[in-house]
């Protein structure tokens, strides 16, 4: 394997210790390496804290402090050069002298996007960039999504029996996941900004759209309440998390509720979105009934399809589950009588 490739790839492992504490920055590695030995290694660890950078350098060993300014600095991506939570990274590794950095792909945000390869450029140090370029890139989708795109990042999740059914006939709630798909179902909300579900969901099954069942933050609640005909002693408006309602009545602040205005006959996804940016969340989870989730389907605005298949349910009398076309599936996996398909948009 090329070496360069080689410490790009564990620059990524560390990286992947940020999720679920980074955001809304990007999780981020680093390693630091002299005659092909590693002398430090970080990741960003935790939002408004140092860098990946910073902590890689102050990894090093005192009696390798010396090898810093004749070493070479990975970092899967690229340097900050604006004074944020913490000062600027760049001027930091201008500033150890280091003479070579490889870089996995460009920092999208505009207050950096090349400022930083830029400033190590200027300051004399060899700068190499985009090596594992799309690896590096996926690893932060929602954060490139979010910055190129003026949107979060689109996660469409139901689970559905197997004649793609995704719930009963009746007015009660079908549980159709088992219990081990329910708890990495927790698991996933807990790795995104936001998760949302329409109105009859919100009625039917009162759901609290928290991470119960694992450890991490809970989501940020989002539904579309176009009329405001929730009850505010629904479980969507509990005090376990922020809630953001979509409606056309009104708007502002109620403690822990936000209330923003949709514009009556616009696109709904669209709309829904761009409230979402001007938020700054960076992605979200969108479940709900199937008119909710055909929405975003045909309006084009998903990035991933997450479907979760009880393979020994079949519902008699039920909604259809959503149907897409542009999805290619990338990851599966089986969860006792479950199976789950993750599917990515071809947009």
């Amino acid at each position: 394997m090329d070496p360069d490739d080689k410490y790009m790839y564990r620059c990524l492992q560390l990286a992947r210790k940020g999720a679920g504490h980074v955001a809304p920055n990007p999780m981020v590695g680093a390693v630091l390496v002299y005659n092909e030995r590693i002398i430090g290694e970080g990741y960003h660890q935790v939002y408004g804290q140092a860098h990946a950078e910073v902590n890689c350098i102050n990894s090093v060993l005192p009696e390798d402090v010396p090898l810093i300014q004749e070493s070479t600095l990975y970092v899967s991506l690229e340097p900050c050069a604006h004074f944020g939570k913490t000062p600027p990274c760049a001027d930091l590794i201008i500033r150890k002298q280091i003479r070579k950095v490889v870089v996995g792909c460009r920092d999208p945000f505009k207050e950096v996007d090349g400022k930083g390869i830029e400033k190590m450029k200027a300051a004399g140090i060899e700068v190499i960039s985009n090596v594992l370029e799309e690896a590096c890139t996926d690893l932060n989708k929602r954060f490139f999504t979010f910055h190129l795109l003026s949107r979060p990042y689109v996660i469409l999740k139901w689970a559905q029996s197997s004649n793609c059914k995704i719930s009963g006939g009746g007015s009660g709630r079908v549980f159709i996941s088992n219990a081990w798909t329910n708890t990495l179902v927790h698991k996933w909300r807990s790795e995104e900004a936001a998760i949302a579900i329409g109105t009859n969901t919100a009625l039917l099954d009162n759901p609290f759209l928290t991470t119960r069942l694992w450890p991490g933050r809970n989501p940020v609640r989002i539904v579309l309440d176009k009329k405001l005909s929730i009850p505010r002693s629904q479980n969507i408006y509990s005090s376990d998390a922020r809630t953001v309602v979509f409606n056309e009545v009104k708007e502002g602040d109620d403690q822990h509720i936000r209330y923003l205005l949709m514009k009556p006959g616009e696109p709904l996804a669209e709309q829904m979105l761009a409230g979402l940016y001007k938020l700054g969340i960076q992605s979200v989870i969108i479940e709900g009934g199937t008119r909710f989730l055909q929405t975003f389907i045909h309006e084009n605005l998903w990035d991933e399809a997450r479907v979760i298949t009880n393979n020994e349910m079949l519902i008699d009398d039920g909604s259809d589950a959503p149907i897409f076309s542009k999805g290619d599936l990338i990851h599966s996996e089986t969860y006792l009588s479950d199976s789950i398909k993750i599917y990515q948009n071809r947009y």
